[in-house]
């Protein structure tokens, strides 16, 4: 059977590497680094994915050199494409300007890399770092303004690095230049996907053999989709859901998940009220990580209490989750990867469990999209599969605690924000609070960047990408869209019930709006953010459409601005100070702040 071996180097994107050779109907498999080169003789081809890591970084991760002399086809991606060429004696330094997003690539047309590629096509980029210096043998095949080497080429040896990301969706056409290479290396396409689900149910039955599953259950797509799996495979008896309100869902979601539970024919469902034991825990907590965790830890602890409720012998029964790739990638999941945000299907209490062989996960190797054809699959019903993703630890993570106390800005960021944007004859300032992004496949925590003077999105777009390019402390930058007077000042921001009430009346009127306006499905997901910040004494609240498929990458998405408008109208009813809009693109902000 032809194959393709991804050398897993800790990257974002590693899987969907792989996912994305299989969809192109080729078997791929992720090895360890440490994979030695006899091992990757029956291999058609090579990739090299990834990282977090600047490869001159001590403890960078490498692999035995001896790889590249085995005499089969080798593709470098971001961390890959630097590492192949500095191991070949090229040289890697970092970059003048970082860049993060869409890029344009001028390819050579007549490389078969670039086989039915355009003259210029849109690519995805997040790296620090470029290759300055090619090695012997090797020539540049593909440029971007800001990399003269983002495509390299060596034709004799079949070795090729990209600096850009040819896996993900927002790579215009990566698609085709990762099937270029698989026709480089010779492959047939013949791998088949039809089978998936009943391997899967097979694959269910063998891990719960002799045992009961209990499934945590929020009502979303994923964990919808577990439970249907699990309910076919080992039958509703061996099956129990619980639904657990923590407090932090959005307006009426928990009695809508009972009710569409009931109307779809799962009886095996438990609904538990816990959430003023989740308030209590998260009281006083500001930073992300430790709402994340704590979050995960409560979702235990509330879990076992109803199993112990429900007499639940401990030694029959094994914990189900709807955990997705995503979910683990960005925990930090796979040897080498960097934490941009612990899931709260990852948690510690998680891991034991898992250590222990307790954990069942169904869907773990799948991406967003992939769930969804799933759930088509399995019959559920489109208004479900097709609902915007939602987070486990749910408002938590889109209302944005402090102590109130002042971020303070370093005057150069300032000053380095004021050249930029008075460049594109936009004013601006750094906001006083701090989001997560990732870039270069490393978590960042840095302050977003508000924008005025265009209602133009191309150029918004532009501006955004260059600011965050250039300013290493800005990760993010929204969109004044309308606003009361005075200056944005810090505030203190509790994860308590009057300001998760407000975020939940906000959001649902931010989703009528989608809903009211036709533009609910053309938007993949729309987080509304509660941030710790007064605009002339009233709350700030960010949208953040975006569009995506797999949740890997992101574009923002550019809503009408009448809507907005209209938008604002009823939020100020509401009380709200300002409107801004998230116009960052993922990488370098993750989708949801926190």
């Amino acid at each position: 059977m032809e194959k393709i071996a991804v050398v897993d180097f800790g990257g974002q994107y590693t899987h969907l590497e792989a996912r994305r050779i299989r969809q192109l109907g080729v078997y791929s498999e992720i090895v360890s680094p440490q994979v030695k080169p006899e091992e990757l003789k029956g291999y058609n081809g090579i990739i090299l994915s990834g990282g977090p890591s600047s490869v001159y970084d001590k403890g960078a991760p490498v692999c035995d050199p001896a790889i590249l002399e085995i005499g089969i086809p080798v593709l470098g991606l971001c961390y890959g494409h630097q590492l192949l060429s500095r191991t070949l004696g090229g040289e890697v330094k970092p970059g003048k300007v970082q860049e993060f997003g869409p890029a344009s690539l001028s390819p050579d047309m007549g490389h078969p890399l670039f086989q039915g590629v355009k003259s210029h096509t849109e690519v995805w980029m997040s790296h620090g770092d470029e290759v300055a210096k090619l090695p012997m043998g090797f020539r540049a095949i593909g440029s971007t303004s800001d990399c003269a080497n983002a495509a390299v080429a060596n034709d004799e040896r079949k070795f090729y690095g990209l600096q850009f990301h040819p896996e993900v969706t927002h790579s215009v056409e990566g698609n085709t230049m990762l099937r270029n290479f698989l026709s480089i290396c010779g492959c047939k396409f013949e791998w088949d996907m039809k089978h998936y689900l009943a391997s899967l149910e097979d694959q269910v039955r063998k891990q719960c053999e002799g045992k009961k599953v209990f499934l945590l259950v929020s009502g979303g797509v994923d964990s919808t989709v577990a439970f249907e799996l699990l309910n076919r495979a080992l039958g509703p008896d061996r099956v129990l859901g619980l639904h657990i309100d923590n407090g932090l869902m959005r307006k009426g979601e928990s009695a809508e998940v009972l009710e569409f539970m009931n109307r779809e024919g799962f009886h095996n469902l438990h609904v538990k009220d816990a959430s003023e034991q989740f308030l209590t825990a998260l009281r006083g907590v500001h930073a992300p990580e430790t709402k994340r965790k704590i979050i995960g830890e409560t979702f235990l602890t509330v879990k076992d209490a109803a199993a112990a409720e429900l007499q639940l012998d401990p030694s029959e029964w094994m914990l189900a989750q709807g955990t997705i790739y995503p979910d683990t990638i960005e925990s930090g999941g796979t040897s080498h990867a960097a934490v941009i945000k612990t899931h709260h299907n990852r948690v510690q209490g998680i891991l034991d469990l898992m250590a222990q062989g307790n954990v069942v996960e169904p869907l773990a190797e799948l991406y967003k999209d992939e769930v969804r054809e799933l759930g088509r699959m399995l019959d559920i019903p489109n208004t479900l599969i097709d609902r915007h993703p939602f987070p486990g630890p749910g408002l938590g993570v889109r209302l944005l605690c402090s102590d109130g106390k002042e971020e303070s800005i370093p005057a150069d960021v300032t000053n380095k924000v004021n050249e930029v944007l008075q460049a594109k004859g936009l004013t601006g300032e750094v906001l006083p609070v701090k989001s997560v992004g990732v870039q270069g496949d490393a978590r960042t925590y840095a302050h977003p960047c508000l924008i005025r003077g265009t209602r133009d999105y191309q150029i918004a777009d532009v501006a955004t990408t260059e600011l965050l390019n250039r300013v290493r402390s800005v990760n993010r930058v929204v969109l004044e869209i309308q606003a009361l007077d005075g200056a944005y000042t810090a505030t203190a921001m509790e994860c308590n019930r009057t300001h998760l009430d407000f975020l939940r009346e906000t959001d649902a009127i931010c989703t009528q709006t989608l809903y009211r306006e036709k533009l609910y499905e053309s938007v993949w997901q729309m987080p509304v953010v509660l941030l710790p910040l007064l605009k002339g004494g009233k709350p700030v609240f960010v949208l953040r459409p975006v569009l995506s498929s797999e949740a890997m990458t992101a574009r923002f998405a550019e809503l009408p601005f009448a809507v907005l408008d209209a938008l604002w109208k009823e939020l100020r009813t509401l009380g709200a100070g300002a409107l801004l809009y998230d116009i960052t693109h993922k990488p370098p902000g993750t989708i949801e702040w926190e």
